[in-house]
């Protein structure tokens, strides 16, 4: 059965791409949008790989921590091979290695020294003597340890060189946490601000080279700890004389970024190259939404009217399921059912070890994966030989059946190699799968879970990949599909950049949450806070990213809430108002934050299960948890109007009193509860608290006045600030504010905006992309939203930090404070979901 059903499949591939191939390889939407950092293989906060870089071809390809998650692609056309996805590693010889070879010796001091410590004669004979790295105790391969804020550390390493031969390049690699400069024989060739990075590879200028010498050389750093962790490493490497590499970069022609897909166009000499990744998250189908397999689908023709002979070649390594490069891996090779495997990961396999922000996994299993076809073979060999004979003869190099590696230099490349044979105008196509089995996901509860696809276990990782194979064309006819209505429903409301911005932030927005059922066969949708603490199923994370889901799929917001309900129901949490968290990923045994943040959770969720109450027309949902809604709601009565010293979800801005925005909230969320009473038949109930939110209403108008605009802060002249939950007044239509509230607050944040958008507050320049489209959403017509949404736009297109969406940046500069692949990009369908909301009433 096995056999006749691949049979089929192969011959619906031949049909499907005869009639279709245009169709399947070009976005169904032009695209203009740059993203600083563009989605490739996405599924969830562990299974995340993205480029960087404007060109897929000009650097590796990382994890949205930054660490290195190598994807590599090349095409030979006639002898010649062209790279179109990411770096190779450079083929070089250490110099002078950093301590993932070598724990090597400097001497170092803690105070400034004289001026001429940079300088080869130097004289260091008074400091200290330290092995590398130097940097806080829980921080990688630190053997000396310097962890103090506000503090420096000066390093010198002395090395000798035997040789200078002028046409081998030469490397610098260094790591740092944080402020950092570096010398070579006394010439400065590093200098950063306040950021943390691991393995840059700086090569050395013809300026640079005269620097070194024969014999004894010496490189000097500096580092400055602000605050958090400390690290300093770094080395001299050479380019070995063989060295391995592709002959020629692709000429990139087109990249469009859509809701599944990811869709680039290259030149490869005569022939051109369409590359898609896809990602199969289709909102309404959790087995296809929660599954972590990814396609990357290509297309090539002949771009003359000659024939060509052409191979490709996609590779990859066992560094996709490792956290640290020292931990030893294993690999194989195998076949099952018509699909040939290359599966990786750790020796230890630490299952749900490891929790924290910017981390890795490193339990379960990575997988190339292609259905068995002539002309295709998968390989397991040495990292640099397998491309060698990719580039000499177009094929893989020797390759093994397993491989063991006890660290990242001993690694194989895992690889796979189409030969399309002479390619013309017509073209040839294929496609091969990537995908991670985590074995389990998550631990809720002291109790460890699957991931919702397998269903408790029914469903194997090869299930699913041969679902995914069997099933390919009509997944990506239903992906195309998905991007469309993400895309027009997106352009309906506000417009083509806005359509542009929410196409590329839906594969983040899902990407950083986990599916899974609880033992009581509850839906869980659980996010982790990515860059922002790590924290799991965060309240005021799941807040600002909801709309996305409430459009389209409101069994993922109650997935976000149940167990919040559940932990503050049980006995483990006794306080008026919702808990924070419930830890920190993977891990959600109860709240790890450290401040409570009460008007804000309360509101949370008592507006969140109203907005569920008003898309489904009743309260059922908000009726199983009436008595929590109540105590927060109370809450809020109590202590909403004004409220004391405490944060919100905007905790990096610290306490602040008499918050105006946090009270509107507050306003709202009375206002939410008092709806769903009247939903269940309570009208005395729903009476008592509308007239209770109205009477506040009045009150904050008088409060926060102040005369063209409303204050950050009640007690505070001269200050603004960004209203943005005043949008439920809005979207529900319960006109507990005049319009000419929000006109006022709209016209003044018009004369506040930067080049880079709208500030969160007279506080500071910078801002919040998510809370700009809520406040954007208050204007009276599209051409004012757009007016918000144009330098959000401008601001996504030309930052320089490169890394997934950051919600956190300045308006001034477009550069990011902080954040970035969270969920709470999800917000910014607030305007399509007040739009849906609306047409239904």
């Amino acid at each position: 059965m096995k056999s006749k059903q691949f049979t089929l499949f192969l011959l619906s591939i031949a049909l499907y791409t005869t009639a279709y191939a245009t169709d399947l390889y070009r976005p169904s939407r032009n695209v203009e949008l740059r993203l600083p950092s563009v989605p490739l293989i996405v599924s969830d906060p562990n299974f995340s790989i993205w480029s960087p870089c404007d060109k897929l071809m000009d650097g590796t390809t990382l994890h949205w921590t930054d660490a290195p998650k190598s994807l590599i692609g090349a095409l030979r056309v006639d002898g010649k091979s062209y790279r179109f996805l990411g770096k190779e590693k450079l083929d070089l010889q250490a110099i002078a290695p950093m301590t993932d070879t070598e724990i090597w010796e400097g001497t170092f001091l803690r105070k400034k020294p004289a001026d001429n410590w940079i300088s080869l004669d130097f004289d260091d004979k008074e400091w200290k003597h330290g092995k590398a790295a130097f940097g806080s105790r829980d921080l990688p391969r630190v053997h000396t340890e310097w962890s103090e804020q506000n503090s420096d550390i000066y390093v010198r390493r002395t090395f000798d060189i035997n040789e200078l031969e002028s046409e081998r390049d030469f490397y610098i690699i260094y790591s740092h946490d944080d402020v950092f400069e570096l010398y070579l024989n006394g010439e400065k060739l590093v200098t950063t601000g306040e950021e943390w990075k691991n393995n840059v590879y700086l090569k050395l200028t013809d300026e640079a080279r005269k620097k070194l010498r024969k014999g004894k050389n010496v490189i000097a750093a500096h580092c400055h700890n602000t605050t958090g962790g400390a690290y300093v490493d770094f080395g001299l490497y050479c380019e070995k004389k063989d060295a391995v590499k592709f002959a020629a970069e692709a000429v990139q022609t087109s990249v469009d970024v859509l809701a599944t897909s990811t869709y680039y166009t290259f030149t490869c000499g005569p022939v051109e190259l369409d590359v898609v990744f896809t990602a199969p998250q289709l909102i309404d189908d959790l087995d296809l939404l929660s599954t972590p397999i990814n396609y990357i689908s290509y297309h090539v023709r002949s771009l003359d009217k000659k024939a060509h002979d052409v191979q490709l070649y996609f590779e990859t390594t066992p560094e996709l399921a490792v956290n640290e490069n020292t931990q030893p891996t294993s690999a194989k090779i195998f076949s099952k059912n018509g699909i040939r495997y290359i599966e990786a990961g750790t020796i230890d396999q630490p299952v749900c070890h490891h929790k924290g922000d910017g981390i890795c996994i490193d339990w379960g299993y990575a997988y190339l994966a292609t259905p068995s076809r002539t002309g295709t073979e998968i390989g397991l060999g040495d990292y640099y030989e397998m491309k060698r004979s990719f580039i000499q003869n177009g094929k893989s190099g020797l390759s093994t059946l397993n491989w063991w590696a006890k660290c990242a230099e001993e690694q194989p490349a895992m690889t796979f190699v189409h030969n399309l044979g002479a390619v013309d105008k017509t073209g040839n196509t294929g496609f091969l799968m990537l995908g991670y089995d985590d074995i389990y996901s998550i631990e809720y509860m002291y109790e460890r879970y699957m991931g919702y696809w397998k269903h408790e276990g029914k469903v194997s990782i090869f299930d699913a990949f041969e679902k995914l194979r069997d099933n390919y064309l009509q997944i990506m006819q239903r992906c195309r599909m998905q991007d469309e209505t993400i895309y027009d429903d997106a352009l309906k409301a506000g417009g083509k950049q806005y359509a542009e911005i929410c196409s590329a932030a839906y594969r983040q927005a899902i990407s950083a949450h986990k599916l899974f059922t609880d033992k009581y066969g509850n839906l869980l949708f659980f996010s982790k806070e990515n860059n922002s603490g790590g924290f799991i199923n965060t309240v005021d994370v799941t807040y600002p990213s909801t709309p996305l889901f409430l459009t389209y799929n409101i069994d993922l917001v109650k997935g976000m809430m149940t167990s919040i309900f559940d932990y503050n129901a049980s006995k483990r949490w006794t306080k008026p108002y919702p808990a924070h968290d419930l830890g920190v990923y993977p891990i959600a045994n109860g709240q790890i934050y450290g401040a409570d943040m009460p008007v804000e959770e309360s509101g949370n969720m008592v507006i969140l299960s109203a907005t569920i109450a008003m898309i489904e027309g009743n309260a059922n949902y908000a009726k199983k948890y009436w008595d929590l809604l109540t105590i927060w709601t109370n809450y809020l009565v109590e202590n909403g109007l004004d409220p004391e010293n405490q944060l919100c979800t905007d905790d990096f801005a610290g306490h602040w009193a008499h918050n105006a925005n946090l009270s509107l909230k507050a306003i709202m969320g009375i206002t939410g509860y008092s709806e769903m009473a009247r939903m269940l038949g309570m009208n005395d109930v729903a009476d008592k608290y509308i007239t209770i939110a109205k009477d506040m209403a009045c009150k904050w108008e008088s409060m926060a006045r102040e005369g063209d605009h409303y204050r950050l802060a009640f007690d505070r002249k001269d200050t603004w600030s960004q209203k943005y939950n005043m949008i439920w007044d809005k979207m529900w239509q319960t006109n507990l504010f005049p319009d000419e509230i929000a006109k006022k607050e709209i016209a003044y944040y018009l004369t506040k905006q930067n080049t880079y958008g709208l500030p969160l507050d007279s506080r500071n320049t910078y801002s919040k992309s998510d809370w700009i489209l809520w406040s954007a959403s208050m204007s009276a017509n599209q051409t004012e939203f757009e007016k918000f949404v144009s330098p959000l736009y401008k601001y996504i297109n030309e930052t320089v930090s490169r890394v997934p969406m950051s919600d956190y940046f300045y308006t001034d500069s477009g550069k990011m404070v902080g954040f970035k692949a969270r969920s709470v990009v999800g917000g910014y369908w607030i305007k399509v979901l007040m739009d849906k909301i609306h047409s239904s009433k």
